[in-house]
């Protein structure tokens, strides 16, 4: 990336995960980088998000933490090592957890500093960050660190998305059709709307061509979903293959997962179900074409209300539906 004339300084960005929370921070990065844009910007992350992270268009480097238990000071004392070697002009925490400000105190006391380690001075963040939404709460830290803001509100992802056209042609999915995000992470199962099989063959029925791309801890409840399941030459498809996939789906329905975030934020049109788990104003998933349906328990959501919803806004799509019955 080609640097400007004035001294170069060293930028940390502290982002561990989850996988949502990581594309989410896209804009963020964006407007960071436009605000030092003669600068290195480095992010620590874990090591899922390695290569999203490598391949954003905004980041010069990627450092990775193993996140080690903090009472493994041998660990923690290596860590800090490698983070003061770097000596980074700059710190933005967009992870905010109380690992990250353990950070601050024990290694970047005298770095400058924006998050919410205490000590640190952040008045929007001050004020009930748990209930705000997440990308107000990523701009108005970068506010109050004196960054202009354009484009945390609005994070776009494109460039993570691979060409899916032959991965489709294989599995003999043709276009338009609609993607079913039927899984979360294990240890959420409360996130996991039960009636994806029923609504597949419903929409099915009316002529509707049905996709599944399951993840590796998922492919036995895809099996139970009818439609086309995408596998890809692995078994599963990587992040960047089911970017694309998103890409050319004509409309989305999933859980509070990573997935529907990932489509959200490829604007996708879509519909992300929800629980009691939390909201989708705070999470952030609801953009222009995709929404939420948000019901105190997924199990008690039925198929009827779901399907109405999908009729509706496949409608707003105008996208003219015309495969034949599978």
């Amino acid at each position: 990336m080609t640097r400007n004339s004035h001294a170069m300084r060293r930028i940390l960005i502290i982002k561990h995960g989850a996988f949502g929370d990581a594309i989410q921070s896209e804009g963020a990065l964006h407007d960071i980088r436009d605000n030092h844009p003669g600068d290195e910007l480095v992010v620590l992350t874990t090591p899922p998000y390695r290569r999203i992270f490598e391949r954003c268009p905004w980041i010069d480097k990627v450092m990775i933490d193993p996140r080690h238990p903090r009472w493994r000071l041998d660990l923690m004392w290596k860590l800090g090592k490698q983070l003061k070697a770097e000596r980074f002009d700059m710190v933005y925490d967009l992870q905010n957890s109380p690992r990250t400000a353990s950070y601050f105190r024990w290694f970047f006391q005298n770095t400058n500093w924006s998050g919410t380690a205490p000590g640190v001075s952040h008045p929007h963040l001050a004020k009930h960050p748990k209930k705000l939404r997440s990308l107000d709460r990523m701009a108005g830290q970068l506010k109050d660190a004196g960054l202009t803001v354009r484009h945390t509100r609005k994070p776009d992802i494109s460039w993570l998305a691979d060409d899916a056209t032959g991965l489709l042609a294989d599995a003999g999915v043709t276009r338009p059709f609609i993607l079913l995000i039927p899984g979360s992470s294990a240890r959420h199962p409360e996130k996991r709307w039960p009636y994806y099989g029923e609504l597949a063959q419903r929409l099915i029925d009316e002529g509707y061509q049905i996709v599944t791309a399951p993840g590796p801890d998922e492919l036995d409840l895809a099996a139970e979903i009818p439609g086309i399941t995408l596998k890809g030459p692995r078994g599963f498809l990587n992040w960047f293959e089911l970017a694309g996939v998103f890409k050319q789906a004509a409309f989305v329905v999933g859980n509070d997962t990573g997935p529907s975030h990932l489509a959200s934020h490829l604007g996708v049109p879509g519909l992300a179900l929800f629980g009691s788990h939390t909201t989708a104003e705070r999470t952030g998933i609801e953009r222009e074409n995709f929404t939420a349906i948000e019901v105190a328990q997924l199990s008690s959501l039925p198929v009827e209300r779901v399907l109405d919803e999908v009729h509706l806004r496949v409608a707003a799509t105008q996208i003219p539906y015309t495969t034949s019955l599978q």
